[in-house]
């Protein structure tokens, strides 16, 4: 039986073999995960689907077009592992090893030269590596991007060419969030099984941004503009293979619970490399933490076709002035990234505007007012 690649979505046409989790002339049974599949797109593992000897065709890190080849099953055992040594073949004298040729005489050193070198001679040292330096072949590695890394790269540069792309940034102090999560977090996750998160309430509070600031929820597709009436948020997720995106669907009709569930989900699959074609499409926002991994302050890029994208970064102690007086406050910058040729400055204020406001009240959020 032939193992083909099959087709993983539309407009993909190729993929890359990531890894092998069997070996070539091993035996398998039917549901065995025989290769990971990598695309621009996301990642898939193929089955066996009869039991047998497998033949591999395609290397690992070989990249394969739809409908090919990759392998073989063929019905049967595998081959057999060649015999032992036997006993009395182990018992049998060795031969006698030659005796050591002689060693030659050193030579009598080369006598020093006398004559300096000559204009027209140059003389180049050698370059020899210190102590405990790679070897020269060593000192680099090269590898051909996978297929998510480069689309990846395709997509941040579109987006750079074709949005005329502008960044608004505020602050918020996360007080208020983080004492209602302090004090709820027990009786929420013993209600619902999921931990109250920060995101839940960024993905709440955009949603009444975007209610507010219907502009910010527009593209642009030729001459016209399209103004989405559904509120699909994309969560930036950061895996071994680079950033993908999944879209929480409807987020203005689930819960906190809902939200941090989804979230939840969305990071396992993504981190097993089971993120489907579907889960990463038709987002009308994104919203990128940055803050997760130590980023203090940063201009995050559009998603194309999206107009608009959320950078959320640390969350950091500061002194702030507050009735006259100087206390500390846990303060985290918001950085609102937008395409100017759709949202206009005060727009993009605004809505920014509504997000600190519902951070710093969040029981906005819970009213929705």
């Amino acid at each position: 039986m032939d193992v083909t690649i099959p087709s993983v979505g539309e407009s993909i046409t190729s993929g890359l073999i990531s890894a092998w989790h069997k070996k070539d002339g091993e035996n398998v049974q039917p549901g065995d995960v025989l290769l990971t599949l990598e695309t621009d797109k996301v990642s898939t593992e193929l089955t066996a689907e009869k039991a047998g000897v497998l033949h591999i065709k395609a290397a690992e890190g070989q990249e394969v077009k739809i409908g090919e080849v990759v392998a073989v099953i063929e019905e049967g055992p595998a081959a057999p592992a060649p015999p032992a040594p036997s006993k009395k073949a182990a018992k049998q004298p060795a031969p006698p090893a030659e005796p050591p040729a002689a060693v030659p005489p050193p030579a009598p050193p080369a006598a020093p030269v006398s004559q300096p070198l000559e204009p027209e001679e140059t003389y180049h040292e050698p370059h020899t590596p210190p102590p405990g330096a790679p070897a020269p072949e060593a000192r680099i590695t090269r590898k051909r991007l996978s297929p998510l890394r480069r689309k990846i790269a395709a997509q941040l540069v579109m987006a750079q060419q074709t949005a005329a792309i502008l960044t608004t940034f505020n602050e918020c102090d996360m007080s208020a969030v983080m004492t209602l999560r302090k004090q709820m977090q027990e009786p929420f996750q013993k209600q619902y099984g999921v931990k109250l998160g920060f995101m839940s309430f960024f993905v709440k509070a955009t949603v009444a941004a975007l209610k507010a600031v219907p502009q910010v929820n527009s593209r642009l597709e030729g001459d016209e503009l399209i103004t989405h009436h559904y509120f699909d948020i994309g969560v930036a997720v950061g895996t071994e293979r680079g950033l993908v995106v999944p879209v929480i669907r409807d987020a203005n009709a689930k819960s906190f619970a809902g939200v941090e569930q989804a979230i939840l989900d969305y990071a396992a699959k993504a981190r097993e490399g089971k993120i489907k074609i579907e889960d990463l499409q038709g987002g009308v926002f994104t919203i990128s933490n940055g803050g997760v991994y130590g980023s203090l302050l940063s201009t995050p890029i559009l998603n194309p076709p999206q107009s608009g994208i959320l950078g959320l970064h640390k969350i950091q102690e500061r002194p702030m002035a507050l009735n006259g007086q100087v206390i500390i406050r846990p303060m985290m910058y918001l950085a609102l990234s937008y395409d100017h040729r759709v949202v206009d400055g005060k727009e993009a204020v605004t809505f920014l505007i509504h997000i600190k406001d519902a951070i710093e009240n969040p029981m906005r959020l819970l009213l929705e007012v």
